[in-house]
């Protein structure tokens, strides 16, 4: 069984994210209008297009130098910290490495996908919400499509490395 949790700090966590997730929703609806008047501009959705890759790489360079710069770092860092944390509670408990885990074992495989997201679904809106607004900010446009691909991307990859490796940290003779 997962990590348990009382319910008033279940309660305060549930509404913060509701109240993350209703904003991460309204950024997102408000970015739709510039978002639809780019494609038609373009002729096509940005992450649709063909020249999405081309495109998407030339924003890079701009989002790593821009005022958003710090959570290329912040948010892939948070998240292998929990998912560390969260791979020694799995050594403790005697569960298998999360990526394997989820992968080759059916009766393991939703405890642990439910178990993940509960612990970086507030990463994970945050992550969304911030790349929504920093690409208004630095590109003068925010297309929702990629801000629900490049937010989680900078979140999902750390978390599950840092939970697997962690768990077999733990599991080797002479740790834990």
């Amino acid at each position: 069984m997962l990590e348990h949790i009382d319910s008033g700090s279940a309660w305060v966590s549930g509404r913060a994210t509701v109240i993350l997730a209703c904003l991460t929703v309204l950024g997102l609806a408000l970015s739709l209008p510039g978002s639809l008047r780019d494609a038609f501009d373009r002729g096509g959705i940005y992450l649709f297009s063909s020249a999405f890759l081309s495109a998407f790489l030339e924003d890079i360079p701009k989002r790593l130098t821009g005022p958003g710069r710090f959570r290329f770092i912040l948010q892939p860092l948070i998240a292998a910290l929990l998912g560390i944390r969260s791979g020694l509670a799995d050594a403790r408990a005697g569960r298998p490495p999360y990526l394997y885990g989820v992968l080759f074992h059916r009766d393991l495989r939703g405890e642990l996908v439910r178990g993940g997201f509960g612990v970086v679904v507030n990463l994970l809106l945050m992550g969304v919400l911030l790349d929504a607004v920093l690409q208004w900010i630095i590109l003068g446009v925010s297309h929702p499509g990629a801000a629900l691909v490049v937010g989680p991307v900078l979140i999902v990859g750390p978390y599950s490395l840092a939970r697997a490796l962690s768990n077999r940290a733990a599991g080797l003779p002479g740790h834990g």
